[in-house]
């Protein structure tokens, strides 16, 4: 008799355990593209529940979609950071040169 309350309550935790683990695994994607800060976390957040109804099909690429961006990079391969600097120091020099082309047209219009 022991054995069989047992077995019961083995088999509703049994249950219950994948229950919630199935939930969680389909949350994995939708965990990734928070911290990365995904501009589609919400979508992805929805697809994967979608997921749980359409026998998993979509999970594998939810979670390409979601690993693809990167808050550092976007959605490319090179870092933004870089040509951010590159851009800011391009422009820095043509503003330096602009400022210097002023500079020798106020002189000559003096002499």
């Amino acid at each position: 008799m022991l054995l069989d309350y047992f077995a019961l309550v083995l088999v509703f935790f049994v249950a219950i355990t994948l229950f919630y683990g199935i939930i969680a695994i389909h949350d994995i994607p939708y965990e990734i593209a928070v911290h990365r800060h995904h501009p589609h976390q919400d979508a992805i957040h929805v697809a994967g529940w979608v997921s749980l109804f359409t026998l998993h099909l979509i999970w594998p690429f939810l979670w390409i979609w979601a690993t693809l961006y990167r808050d550092d990079r976007g959605w490319g391969f090179t870092t933004t950071q870089r040509q951010d600097h590159d851009w800011i120091a391009a422009v820095e020099r043509l503003t330096k040169r602009v400022d210097e082309l002023e500079a020798d047209k106020q002189a000559s219009k003096e002499v």
